[in-house]
C-alpha cells in the first residue's frame, strides 16, 4: 500500500464516550501508588488516558498486541509503532463522575526517512467535551517504523541541554507496567512481554509507556506550583525507557507559569521532553 493511499484515512472521525468514574480512578491511583482524588475534584493530569480505551475483540488483535490496522487508524504496511509526541491543551478539566464525549480524528498521514529508515507519521486530533463542561483538546502522533536490523548501530544518543532544579530518580517493575497496560487496557506486547520484547523488537526489557512517562512529568511539574493548574503540556518521545533500568526525571523553571521537564535512563541520555504551562 502506498502512502498516497493512506492519506485517504485523513479526515476520518469516531466520538466515544465515557464517565470519569470513581472505580477506575482508585485502579489509576493504586498503579500510580498515590491518594485517590476526592470527589467532584478535577481529574489529575494524564489520568484521562485510563478512560476511552480502543475495545478491541481478540479477533481484531494485530501481533503486536495492538488494535489491527484499517479500521480506524490506517493500514500502515510497517511492524513497529509508538507514541512520537503529544499536545495537551486543558480550557476546564474533566471533574470526576461527569460524563465526557471524545472525538478523534485523522488529522495527516506523512511518510519521512530516518536514521532507522522508512518512518511514517499519523497525527490524530481529540476533542473532549464535558456535560459540566470539562473541555481539552489533545494531538498524538503515532510514529510507524521498519523491523530493527540484526547488529545495526543504535541511533546517537541526546543529552539534556540544561541543568535541572528538581531531580527525582525511579524505578519501573514489571507489575507497575502490567496494571498500567491494564488500567488502559492496552495490550501492546511490549509493555508486558519480556520474549516479545527481546526476540521481535531488540530491547532489553519491557518498555515503559510514553504515557505513564509523560504523566509522571506532569505530576512533577504540577508539584513546583502547588494550587495551579496544567493548562498545556507538550512533549516529545526521544528513546525508549526500560524496566530493567531506573530513570529520572528533571525539572527546571522557564517562567512563573512555564517548566521544562525531561526524562533519562540510567546513562543520563534523553528519553522524553516536554514543556508544561500553568495558570
Amino acid at each position: 500500500m502506498t502512502l498516497s493511499d493512506l492519506t485517504g484515512w485523513v479526515g476520518r472521525s469516531r466520538t466515544t464516550r465515557d464517565t470519569i468514574d470513581q472505580a477506575q480512578l482508585e485502579k489509576i491511583a493504586a498503579t500510580f501508588d498515590c491518594q485517590v482524588p476526592a470527589e467532584a475534584a478535577a481529574l489529575p493530569p494524564g489520568w484521562h488516558w485510563a478512560y476511552f480505551p480502543d475495545i478491541t475483540p481478540m479477533s481484531g488483535i494485530g501481533r503486536d498486541g495492538h488494535q489491527a490496522l484499517g479500521e480506524f487508524l490506517p493500514p500502515v504496511p510497517l511492524p513497529r509503532r509508538m507514541w512520537a509526541s503529544g499536545d495537551l491543551r486543558t480550557a476546564q478539566p474533566l471533574s470526576i463522575g461527569e460524563t465526557v464525549g471524545k472525538t478523534s480524528t485523522i488529522l495527516s498521514v506523512e511518510e519521512k526517512r530516518g536514521r532507522t529508515g522508512q518512518l511514517v507519521f499519523v497525527r490524530v486530533g481529540h476533542e473532549f467535551a464535558g456535560d459540566r463542561g470539562g473541555s481539552m483538546r489533545e494531538e498524538h502522533q503515532i510514529v510507524y517504523r521498519e523491523a530493527p536490523v540484526p547488529g545495526a548501530a543504535p541511533p546517537e544518543p541526546m543529552l539534556p541541554s540544561d541543568d535541572a532544579d528538581t531531580s527525582i530518580t525511579l524505578t519501573a517493575s514489571p507489575v507497575q507496567l502490567f496494571r498500567y497496560s491494564a488500567v488502559t487496557f492496552n495490550s501492546h506486547r511490549i509493555h508486558y512481554d519480556a520474549d516479545f520484547c527481546r526476540d521481535e523488537e531488540g530491547y532489553d526489557g519491557l518498555i515503559i509507556h510514553g504515557p505513564l512517562t509523560a504523566t509522571l512529568l506532569m505530576d512533577l511539574a504540577c508539584k513546583q506550583v502547588p494550587g495551579k493548574k496544567l493548562t498545556g503540556f507538550a512533549f516529545q518521545a526521544l528513546s525508549p525507557l526500560t524496566h530493567v533500568h531506573e530513570f529520572s526525571l528533571h525539572v527546571r523553571r522557564i517562567s512563573d507559569t512555564s517548566f521544562s521537564v525531561w526524562a533519562c535512563n540510567h546513562r543520563g541520555e534523553l528519553a522524553m521532553t516536554a514543556e508544561a504551562t500553568m495558570a
